[in-house]
């Protein structure tokens, strides 16, 4: 049972992961064994292979290098997001070929784990850094009592917005989601031309979040049982929240565009949307855009709540540092996992020039971070006033170990519902009931709730 579990597992993410680009063994062993990207700083001292996307992570790697006379990284960029996942799951299929350490996103640690592609790290001291990172960071990489990443950077959320346009229509910024509702309604009455904000239908993390700010917990998964798993994907909390944006879309309040294309791209700057709903590296993103509306005005402001006395603060997107199976020397790899962004120089390289959040504790907290200005937003300290709170507010979210499956079905169910196609409960109630079927004709043992 357990093997044709991993295997079905196996096909699901290669299946995703292919939709952009496909790897073979050889070319992903190259990856590995290729001639590294950075310079070796200490010829004789033994090398950590490293595969990773991070803006500015060569000058992060030197400085770990420099540091270093005990261990040297030797770092390649093997692709972004599914470009790396599709070598990645290639390398675990051959048995050889992968990096000793590899860049994963938190959503997708399960899906590897599950295939013994990761190993624990609590064996290699992994519990001694856990009170550098916070509650909802540490839960993010954990299953049970097992450790299978250390975190680095988060993506707590914030709301984003064109001061210059809500000053001009005269709306307050909205604290909860009734009030948002309400704002969207005045920009509209006001002669607005544009939308207050996007609800993409591929949103994907982000509508997971949005669900989970209603309180929804679609998952329990624990990969020590790793043939078990608790499906709740059409709960009352998610159902008002998937109808509270149909709702909004159907009365032409809100937009419905697909996020990261070239179109929406453009709608983000050039003054289409009010409000960008945002991560803590939604402001990053959104400064290296091009076609930006030169009169433009940015602010931050908290995500709007449901119930503002009792605020749920939640998270889309974050990464974090595992090592694989196949790592020469597991317990040096694992050093180089924990130490790599282990240092403030080397956090102010991270936020500064690849405008990552960290969730390493002594960055986050310091006064340095909460203090920093950002001339993007008119120098107002975006940190200290929106993402800081919600960074410590966040309590961790546990994922599927078919996670990109769900997603792919929640875009679908999501499109239909905005369409007009399906109401939003039909949608919701047709997206547990396929994922459920799907789990398990995998393998799994599902409890519905």
């Amino acid at each position: 049972m357990e093997r044709k579990l991993l295997a079905a597992v196996t096909v699901a993410v290669a299946a995703v992961t292919a939709l952009t680009g496909c790897g073979s063994s050889s070319t992903a062993g190259a990856a590995a064994k290729a001639t590294c990207t950075n310079k070796i700083v200490k010829a004789d001292a033994p090398q950590v292979t490293v595969w990773a996307w991070y803006p500015a992570f060569q000058e992060v790697v030197d400085l770990f290098n420099t540091a270093h006379s005990d261990v040297q990284i030797c770092w390649t960029n093997a692709g972004q997001g599914n470009d790396e996942y599709t070598k990645f799951s290639t390398t675990i299929e051959a048995g050889k070929g992968a990096p000793d350490v590899v860049m994963l996103e938190s959503e997708v640690l399960s899906s590897f784990a599950i295939r013994k592609a990761l190993l624990d790290l609590t064996q290699f001291g992994a519990n001694d850094v856990k009170a550098n990172y916070t509650e909802g960071a540490w839960r993010d990489v954990s299953s049970g009592s097992a450790v299978y990443a250390i975190p680095v950077d988060g993506g707590p959320m914030g709301m984003l917005y064109r001061k210059d346009i809500f000053d001009k229509y005269g709306v307050t910024v909205p604290k909860t989601w009734d009030e948002f509702a309400q704002a969207a309604k005045k920009l509209s009455e006001g002669g607005f031309k544009g939308k207050i904000a996007d609800f993409p239908t591929n949103g994907r993390a982000f509508t997971q979040a949005l669900f989970a700010q209603k309180g929804a917990t679609p998952y329990q998964f624990d990969l020590q049982k790793p043939t078990e798993v608790t499906v709740d994907l059409a709960d009352s909390g998610s159902k008002e929240v998937l109808k509270y944006w149909t709702d909004l879309a159907k009365q032409k309040h809100v937009a419905t565009d697909e996020a990261f294309t070239a179109d929406y791209n453009t709608k983000l700057v050039n003054g289409s949307y009010a409000v960008y709903l945002a991560a803590a590296w939604g402001p990053g993103y959104l400064k290296g855009l091009t076609g930006a509306d030169p009169t433009a005005i940015w602010q931050a402001a908290p995500v709007p709540q449901w119930d503002p006395a009792a605020p749920v603060q939640i998270n889309w997107g974050g990464s974090a540092f595992a090592v694989t199976a196949q790592a020469r020397d597991k317990a040096l790899s694992a050093k180089v996992a924990k130490e790599v962004f282990g240092t403030q120089e080397a956090w102010k390289i991270g936020i500064e020039k690849g405008a990552l959040f960290p969730l390493w504790k002594p960055m986050l907290e310091s006064g340095y971070y909460k203090n920093l200005a950002y001339p993007f937003f008119g120098g107002q300290k975006i940190n200290q006033d929106v993402f800081l709170a919600a960074a410590a507010g966040y309590k961790g979210f546990t994922f599927s170990p078919f996670q990109n499956f769900a997603y792919d079905k929640l875009t679908e169910q999501v499109t239909a519902a905005s369409t007009g196609k399906k109401s939003s409960d039909q949608a919701l109630d047709d997206l547990h009931s396929t994922v459920v079927k799907y789990a398990k004709g995998q393998g799994f043992t599902v409890t519905e709730k």
